[in-house]
């Protein structure tokens, strides 16, 4: 199973902290997470308008874990939400995730397992990369990422730089991409 992952997080330094997480299945399951416990000493204006601007629970006071359908969306701290994760990841076989870039990404996912060695045994050690796709595909991985899935964000949860949204776009352009003949 492939699952389309994206993070938002603090910044590109060493003490980074994750702000929110999503994760899309081909199915269409979804796990959405925003984070209590990021260092907000590190937010500056662009995270703030960019960033935060399209979080849900900014304003949330208590952890909540809600469960709708195919939709999870959990609000706390690492601690609340790492549980909530695995259980989720759970009911998957055999997972390969898929991210943009996924550097940054992809150390802050396996660090709330505590590391690399520290991943539910069913996901797949290895990462795919979007961007090496674009650049496997002839294409420039800089390429916009709704313009060549045909997305059009809507604003709030539907936004760049929301976690859930831009896991959706990752899906629509792997998928676009492998489409390629």
């Amino acid at each position: 199973m492939n699952l389309y992952y994206d993070s938002e997080f603090t910044g590109l330094t060493q003490d980074t902290s994750l702000i929110s997480l999503a994760l899309v299945s081909d199915a269409d399951d979804s796990f959405y997470a925003e984070f209590s416990d990021y260092h907000r000493h590190q937010i500056d204006d662009w995270l703030r308008d960019n960033v935060l601007a399209h979080c849900r629970w900014q304003d949330a006071t208590d952890c909540f874990h809600r469960q709708q359908d195919r939709q999870t969306q959990v609000y706390g701290d690492r601690a609340f939400i790492t549980p909530h994760l695995r259980a989720w990841l759970n009911r998957f076989d055999a997972i390969t995730i898929w991210a943009d870039c996924y550097a940054w990404d992809w150390v802050l996912f396996a660090q709330l397992f505590g590391g690399a060695f520290g991943l539910p045994r069913q996901i797949h050690y290895m990462p795919g990369d979007l961007s090496t796709l674009f650049r496997a595909r002839g294409l420039d991985p800089d390429t916009d990422r709704e313009q060549f899935a045909a997305m059009q964000p809507q604003g709030g949860a539907q936004a760049r730089h929301n976690a859930l949204w831009d896991a959706q776009v990752i899906k629509a352009c792997y998928h676009q991409l492998l489409a390629m003949a």
